[in-house]
């Protein structure tokens, strides 16, 4: 529609009459990620699954002993892209929208001893062949048993409510409900849902990495048993393998942290729940 043939018109004055802005004209797209940026992208997050303390600097160094040319800007840039942070204490530690309410922790000191007293929701970085994905869990933090679960291949904040809007419509409600202050979490979509059904929101505090430690062990678990050995290809592949690895996490899988029992063992027994399918 606009030329550059300024014997007509200036795109000056063809943007003026399109209403376009003269940035909209001349953006252009930035490439998609090479083979080899997904390659770091996945080595990196190998190795934070089995180094969650390593910063940016221990990072780029097992990349370059591995052969890997990469900078700490490279390497910072590309961990903001996975979610991914040491587990230290520091200023910030994760990306939150500043107009969106924080709410305080509330998990501190707090005995749990029961289904749906406390769920967790966090999200996770998910390698595909070619690309990659997201995912977000809800947990019951008592028994670890999967409630809900989506894949997404952006972080927008639906995937995230059509989880809650699940557990919540299979298990009841929670009387405490944790995440960390992602802007997801903290949107007015997902703790609106909250509100409406009277539950307690509690969101992790900066600088401390265990507040949601029982969602963090669970991603470590999924990748190693599940993401790592399978190879995913594509988003609907991820999930078929989900629909079939959740389950067995959740009613196979005994927990030495259990007794010995599955999750939804725990989860169940020796309550009266009216679970619905």
């Amino acid at each position: 529609m606009i030329t550059r043939n300024e014997l007509v018109l200036t795109v000056d004055r063809q943007c003026d009459l399109v209403d376009m802005s003269r940035s909209s004209f001349y953006y252009e797209a930035k490439p998609p990620l090479d083979g080899m940026d997904l390659q770091i992208l996945h080595r990196m997050d190998e190795i934070y699954t089995k180094w969650p303390f390593y910063g940016y600097r221990r990072i780029c160094d097992e990349l370059v002993g591995e052969e890997y040319c990469n900078g700490k800007d490279r390497v910072l840039k590309y961990m903001k892209i996975l979610g991914l942070e040491a587990i230290y204490p520091k200023k910030k530690t994760t990306i939150r929208d500043q107009s969106h309410k924080i709410y305080p922790y509330l998990l501190r000191g707090l005995d749990i001893n029961r289904s749906n007293q406390v769920w967790a929701s966090d999200i996770t970085y998910i390698r595909l062949v070619g690309g990659f994905c997201y995912l977000v869990v809800i947990l019951d933090w008592y028994s670890r048993c999967v409630l809900s679960w989506r894949v997404s291949n952006s972080l927008h904040v639906e995937f995230c409510v059509s989880a809650l809007e699940e557990a919540l419509r299979k298990y009841g409600n929670p009387e405490i409900f944790n995440t960390d202050q992602g802007s997801q979490f903290t949107s007015e979509e997902f703790t609106k849902i909250l509100q409406q059904q009277q539950i307690q929101i509690s969101m992790d505090s900066k600088g401390r990495w265990a507040d949601n430690v029982i969602v963090e062990r669970f991603f470590r678990t999924v990748k190693y048993e599940d993401v790592f050995i399978h190879e995913y290809h594509t988003t609907p592949d991820v999930r078929d393998g989900f629909r079939q690895y959740m389950p067995f996490y959740s009613e196979q899988r005994r927990h030495s942290s259990l007794e010995k029992r599955t999750p939804w063992m725990a989860y169940t027994q020796g309550q009266d729940l009216q679970i619905a399918v």
